[in-house]
């Protein structure tokens, strides 16, 4: 391994040293010697386990907080279509509007011209120039029809008008709010990308035994939450009888396993974890939130003791991952990126709590 291969590494080993060293009381502190140069047998000295676990932890925190980011960019997105479809009703309905007023220009027009064409003249000159009365009365029972049809128009082609000024207000702040929705979706897909880039650069400073350690640690920590998990007797109480939606969305997800994560993606052939468990809620014929967030705000939540294959479970304090409940204390869920769809344990990450689409 070449010098200065190690950087992000140090980085992410050192820092928790760093901040002890520097919270300690009364620690004093000399001129910096000259770092010496490194020979190549120090350098290639594998990385301790310790290290490795600081490096499991910095990759931890690197991906969910890209998964974090994929979240609000995957609401940003389904925002900005919402906002869009609206934006296109809008400008359907100021196109009509206008339509319409056009309509009732033209026929308040042709009533001004009748009006001019009957001269003007009084009712009493109308009766007494007539040779007919009751032809006379028979006519002014027309125009009074008249008079009111046109007070009709006026009044509709007022309120047509004020529509179609609302009309526009609402288009362009429905506008505004799209322009600022897509600064919102750019800034989490780049924060997404930097958090990302950060932990791919941190696993290629890896050896290959390295990397088989690091993955074995993973398992291993994985494993003990899960442990842990099921010893707390939580599977005595959780019962495997599905819904027939509920089952539907297992048999979903459970033909996806192998697929690749990819973030913000919704099948049918990669998926990041809400695209997932979505999409196969979708399958089961119910339509749910797209983000793991929404889906913990707005389905209905159940205790874990009583959830059921087909359930969604919520990790972590931000509820910024979430995998679908497949029975016998497993799930299957989209991990992150580098990884595929899998099955796990449904202990082996902090669970934030339970949430039914089908409740």
């Amino acid at each position: 391994m070449g010098t200065g291969k190690r950087g992000l590494i140090a980085v992410a080993v050192t820092v928790v040293c760093a901040v002890t060293v520097l919270a300690a009381p009364g620690t004093a502190f000399a001129s910096p010697a000259p770092t010496p140069t490194p020979t190549p047998s120090a350098v290639s000295t594998p990385l301790a386990n310790q290290d490795l676990e600081a490096v499991r932890e910095k990759l931890d925190k690197l991906y969910r907080e890209a998964a974090v980011a994929t979240d609000a960019y995957n609401a940003a997105e389904e925002k900005a279509q919402s906002q869009s479809a609206q934006l296109v009703e809008l400008a359907r309905t100021i196109v009509r509007s206008k339509e319409r007023l056009a309509e009732l220009k033209e026929r308040a027009g042709a009533a001004a011209r009748a009006q001019y064409r009957s001269g003007g003249l009084p009712d009493e000159a109308h009766l007494v120039l007539s040779d007919d009365p009751q032809e006379f009365l028979d006519g002014a029972g027309r125009v009074l029809q008249g008079q009111r049809a046109t007070k009709g128009l006026i009044a509709e082609m007022t309120q047509t008008q004020q529509d179609l000024e609302q009309y526009a207000k609402d288009a362009s702040a429905q506008w505004k709010k799209l322009e600022s929705g897509r600064k919102a979706k750019a800034a989490a897909k780049k924060k997404i990308e930097k958090r990302i880039a950060a932990a791919e650069e941190l696993e290629s400073q890896l050896e290959e035994d390295e990397k088989k350690r690091l993955a074995e640690l993973e398992k291993q920590a994985a494993l003990k939450a899960q442990t842990a998990w099921l010893d707390s007797g939580v599977l005595d109480e959780i019962g495997d009888k599905a819904t027939a939606q509920g089952r539907k969305a297992v048999e979903y997800a459970t033909a996806q396993l192998g697929k690749p994560y990819e973030w913000g993606a919704e099948g049918p052939n990669t998926y990041d974890c809400s695209g997932l468990t979505s999409q196969a809620w979708a399958s089961a014929g119910s339509s749910i939130p797209r983000t793991s967030q929404q889906q913990w705000q707005q389905l209905t939540r159940v205790g874990v003791e009583d959830m059921r294959p087909g359930d969604l479970i919520i990790y972590f304090d931000d509820a910024s991952h979430v995998a679908l409940y497949v029975g016998d204390g497993a799930i299957i869920h989209a991990p992150r990126p580098g990884r595929t769809v899998t099955l796990a344990g449904a202990g082996s990450m902090p669970i934030l709590g339970v949430v039914r689409p089908d409740a």
